[in-house]
């Protein structure tokens, strides 16, 4: 999410908070916390939670009740990486600016503001911008306002309500253990602090913040996001020679930061039975895979968010028209604190507006208005709560049908054999006669959807005749074998539905289709791909180049070395192929934005970019990509085997660092293989690209599992506690030093 919020700050700047007319700035002093330390250290009596550390670190919790479980989780997590979950919560506060201080170029506007000479240099990214977002949309108010509705309607049960207390009570205790870990602003957390963080962070998925940038920035060109996707992948026995059902759960994710994936197991007396991975902040596996079922997420990007073009009055801009009549917008202030040194903060407060649609911009030709799926909604926690709980198809589908979760493609497996993709997507109900494309008239209400398409309208595939599933961020139209696809003609164009081709969905569809008889090992290997299809836009991009004539041009001796060099390119990214760096830095920025509907980049441009970077850093364009493409962390400091948009994924935004060295930040991360054989009993393999221990470069989980990752191997899942104690290295409740053993025991298998 940090990357997600960097892309949202950067576009507006201080013109947010500091140059409009209505904002207020004044310099005061604030309170560090809000926090009651002593009571909150009595906080681990009320729950009855055992957590136990394996030989790579990774927490078992084990719990009466599942509040008891989650209290733990929290407890756990925050011990490996508090920093960000306080950064997380804070965000969805809107005080993100108070942990992060210091954002030199709010701060100089602010010095202007108040009539002192900007000392600070301008530089990195604003969070206060996070924090105008926060007020903008009215995250705060629509908890407050929705919260107690949703539990008088029982859509948020007092279980559930009991799950996030116990996660913010966790949380409340580590704080109140390690003081000295606080971070400014910190207030004692209650149950609608964790239903508040899902309520912002989640509409940032499908895509919301791109529609608030663009109308910041209208004129900046196409708002690209950064490199990203998902991987997931699932057999079903009849595909197997095994008789096994196999599941692939492989999201790509940044490797640090709101968004980076922590891997946990979950158990408690009332049920709740899985292991996988959670977002700091989150109270639930928001993937992994329990003894009956799991599931894997890949981010689509439906069409789920409109913006209107109000009519204003002329005599009166504060008012618009709808139906015929003039109403009036209404009006609050977002306020910012910005930390700039100990206890002192310069307080922003900026007018945001909100209609009848929703949050409002001003521009000078006009005012804008946004809308979009789920707004309406503060329960996206019942149905990770659901999906947690579930144990079969039936009720895991019951899970999606709540409509809570309102994006993200969803590869289900289970211990029956079953298999599925879903394309999870709660598509507003729309008027077909508009072009839901661009801004809508905001005057009339035939364009204020009010409800939302019913779930059994959304793509799908469930028990496949070939056997076979997958998604990879691409269009759900090709999910299996052609003849299992859903038909285009099924779903009207106000679904907004993505017919993007990603190279990692089209190597899925070669790979699984070739392949009768997918064993276990068949299985690793695709996933572990490193090539591009030859149908595959960077294969098009090569073959342009090659067929291009150079003669003519100022640098046609250099232009000429290029198309040799690619004329034997194989189109894949192992660590030795001396040709993908000069194709791989050529081609993403022309692929890079046709894959989000924008014209494709200069392709002479960019190859002649490539080869001054090549040459320049490296003296020469066939550097082995191993030596362009690294991964680091602690100590180590290794090649990638593996790239942008191949299965096997590493992205690092492609900016060099000072030695022209292009460093991993995001790509594969945790992720998993689960299997349930022919008699339904389940076994799963994990790593994580770094271990458990995000932040403590001390930890001996800091980069423990690094070597693994890199060697493509895994680590087994230990569902049986049993199996769990013969490599335990710690047991303890939280708050209690418990049992240390002297020594890990490996876990790790050839």
């Amino acid at each position: 999410m940090r990357r997600v919020l960097r892309r949202v700050v950067t576009w507006g700047g201080v013109v947010l908070l500091v140059s409009s007319l209505v904002a207020v700035v004044w310099l005061r002093p604030f309170r560090i916390a809000a926090f009651d330390p002593v009571a909150s250290r009595t906080l681990g009596e009320r729950y009855d939670v055992r957590i136990l550390r394996d030989s790579h670190g990774v927490p078992h919790i084990y719990g009466r009740s599942d509040a008891d479980v989650a209290f733990g989780l929290a407890y756990a997590h925050s011990e490996d990486d508090f920093r960000t979950i306080q950064q997380s919560l804070m965000t969805s506060r809107g005080r993100l600016a108070l942990v992060e201080g210091q954002s030199p170029r709010v701060l100089n506007a602010a010095a202007r503001a108040i009539g002192l000479a900007p000392p600070f240099a301008v530089a990195g990214a604003d969070p206060a911008i996070t924090d105008y977002l926060v007020g903008l949309l009215r995250v705060r108010e629509r908890v407050a306002e929705g919260v107690p509705r949703a539990r008088a309607e029982g859509r948020l049960s007092p279980e559930l309500w009991a799950v996030l207390q116990g996660y913010a009570d966790g949380i409340n205790l580590y704080a109140a253990l390690h003081p000295e870990q606080v971070v400014p602003g910190f207030q004692t957390l209650r149950a609608d602090d964790i239903a508040a963080g899902f309520v912002f962070f989640t509409p940032l998925f499908f895509g919301l913040e791109r529609e608030i940038r663009t109308l910041f920035a209208p004129t900046a060109g196409p708002q690209i996001p950064e490199g990203g996707g998902s991987n997931a992948m699932a057999v079903a026995p009849t595909r197997t020679p095994d008789g096994a059902t196999r599941l692939l759960i492989n999201s790509h994710q940044p490797y640090e930061g709101p968004l980076a994936w922590y891997e946990v197991r979950l158990r408690s007396e009332s049920g709740w039975d899985m292991a996988g991975g959670v977002f700091p902040g989150s109270p639930f596996i928001l993937h992994g895979f329990g003894p009956t079922l799991g599931w894997a997420n890949t981010v689509n990007q439906p069409d789920l968010i409109d913006t209107y073009r109000l009519v204003l009055d002329p005599e009166d801009p504060d008012r618009y028209r709808f139906d015929g009549v003039w109403r009036r917008l209404e009006k609050r202030q977002a306020e910012i604190q910005l930390r700039l040194f100990g206890r002192w903060a310069v307080r922003v407060q900026r007018e945001v507006l909100w209609s009848v649609h929703g949050p409002v911009i001003r521009r000078p030709e006009g005012a804008y208005a946004l809308r979009w799926s789920t707004m309406d909604r503060v329960d996206q926690v019942r149905g990770y709560y659901a999906l947690n709980r579930a144990r079969d198809w039936q009720q895991f589908e019951a899970a999606l049908r709540l409509q809570a979760i309102p994006s993200q493609n969803f590869i289900y497996a289970d211990a029956t054999g079953r298999i599925a993709y879903l394309y999870n997507a709660v598509v507003p109900r729309r008027d077909p006669s508009y072009d839901w494309r661009g801004v809508l008239p905001g005057d009339t209400s035939r364009t204020l959807w009010q409800s939302y398409e019913p779930f059994e309208r959304i793509p799908r595939v469930i028990a496949p005749a070939s056997g076979y599933v997958y998604n990879a961020n691409h269009t759900p139209l090709t999910a299996s074998a052609p003849a299992d696809n859903p038909i285009a003609a099924d779903y009207p164009a106000t679904f907004g539905i993505e017919t993007r081709r990603t190279n990692r969905g089209l190597r899925f569809a070669e790979l699984l289709a070739a392949d009768e008889s997918i064993s276990a090992a068949d299985f690793e290997a695709i996933k572990y791909d490193k090539r591009y299809s030859t149908r595959s836009q960077m294969a098009v991009l090569v073959a342009q180049i090659l067929a291009r004539d150079f003669s003519g041009e100022a640098d046609a001796a250099s232009l000429q070395q290029a198309q040799a060099l690619l004329r034997g390119y194989d189109l894949s990214v192992d660590a030795d192929n001396r040709a993908a760096a000069l194709a791989v830095l050529t081609g993403l920025p022309v692929v890079g934005p046709t894959l989000f509907g924008a014209p494709p980049g200069d392709l002479l441009g960019s190859l002649r970019s490539a080869i001054a970077l090549l040459q320049s850093r490296y003296g020469r364009l066939d550097p082995r990509w191993g030596e362009v493409s690294r991964f680091r962390r602690g100590g180590i400091d290794a090649p990638t085997d593996g790239g942008p948009d191949v299965l096997r994924a590493f992205e690092s935004g492609f900016a060099p660092d000072s030695e022209g060295k292009f460093i991993a930040d995001k790509g594969d991360t945790l992720y998993y293989f689960v299997e349930w054989d022919r008699q339904g009993r389940v076994s799963g393999r994990s790593v994580h690209q770094f271990g458990s221990a995000t932040l403590d470069r001390s930890s001996p989980y800091y980069a423990d599992q690094a070597p693994l990752f890199l060697a493509e191997r895994t680590k087994p899942v230990l569902l049986d506690e049993a199996e769990a104690r013969r490599v335990m290295r710690r047991e303890y409740r939280p708050g209690r030093p418990g049992l240390t053993i002297a020594a890990p025991t490996a876990t790790v298998l050839p």
